[in-house]
């Protein structure tokens, strides 16, 4: 959210006890839906301490982060467009490029999953922040592949209950160094902020529970193509699992990858594709399966692999 302004305001005694989102709707004569977006955004504080919509207040100084309200500068579009996977009257299962973000976020300024389907004409699910309408699961930036986007409330719910019980397969192709032993396996190990850095993750104690399986579909000299499911769906999960086990992902120098070899492949970033997607169909029953084929630059990769 881009801030315009701080108001500072004291909660009055007849306020005190309500909550947040109500008591705010008066305090500044917006709808409580506008102050609630406020509130989950983090933009409302109390003394110091972040409140949330069901928050009753207590005596004190609100400290509201009023939004920015001039019309965003337009995204730029994605070349060549958003491929559409498949699509009904309750979802969109996108087929995303890298170098696109599934939802606009502080400091990014490319094109995003949300902006380019609206643009195109999609009605999203009215369902959490404005921002990101629709958005059930996320891909990275440099992450290729198969996303599912819902259009309607009840396929919004739905799904989201299905990524949080785990009954959506997810399974990607990865191009880990060296060759794994096992060949095939499961790495269950916890997922947390890095410790000496605040935009990477790592295997660390008292981490989010993380469940990768992986198996070995093809050896090259320097490398293993991976068909990997994931049970659990944290961020960077496969790209952290991999390099704790010593075997990062070509092209993936975040996480400790070998330039020379990004270099020698073509690689810009990781390679890694969400390459199929199942799920429930969230209001008539029955699988919806789509699968997806590498694109250019991760197709290359392979080929100058095989040629090693």
């Amino acid at each position: 959210m881009s801030v315009a302004d701080t108001r500072y305001l004291p909660v009055p005694n007849a306020l005190v006890g309500e909550r947040a989102d109500a008591a705010l709707a008066r305090l500044l004569g917006m709808s409580r839906t506008k102050t609630a977006e406020f509130l989950d955004a983090g933009a409302v504080v109390l003394d110091g301490r972040p409140v949330g919509r069901s928050d009753r207040l207590s005596d004190g100084v609100l400290a509201v982060d009023l939004p920015d309200e001039r019309p965003a500068a337009p995204e730029p579009p994605i070349p060549g467009g958003l491929t559409i996977a498949y699509e009904d009257e309750d979802v969109v299962v996108v087929d995303k490029p890298v170098g696109v973000a599934a939802h606009p976020s502080p400091g990014w300024t490319g094109p995003t999953v949300v902006g380019s389907l609206a643009s195109a004409g999609h009605r999203l699910a009215e369902a959490g922040p404005p921002e990101r309408q629709g958005i059930v699961h996320r891909l990275d930036v440099g992450t290729s592949g198969l996303m599912v986007v819902a259009r309607t409330i009840p396929a919004y719910s739905a799904l989201k209950a299905a990524f949080k019980e785990r009954t959506v397969e997810k399974i990607y192709h990865a191009v880990a160094q060296g060759h794994l032993d096992p060949t095939a396996g499961t790495i269950d190990a916890p997922i947390g902020r890095h410790p000496n850095s605040d935009w990477k993750f790592a295997v660390v104690e008292g981490g989010k529970p993380s469940v990768t399986h992986y198996e070995v579909l093809e050896m090259f000299p320097s490398a293993s193509l991976l068909e990997v499911h994931l049970e659990t769906g944290r961020t960077h999960q496969i790209r952290v699992h991999m390099a704790a086990m010593r075997h990062p992902l070509a092209g993936d120098l975040t996480y400790g990858a070998d330039p020379t070899l990004a270099k020698r492949l073509g690689l810009s970033r990781q390679w890694l594709h969400a390459q199929e997607l199942a799920f429930e169909h969230p209001t008539r029953g029955g699988e919806v399966r789509v699968t997806s084929t590498y694109p250019a630059d991760l197709a290359a990769a392979l080929e100058t692999l095989r040629g090693l």
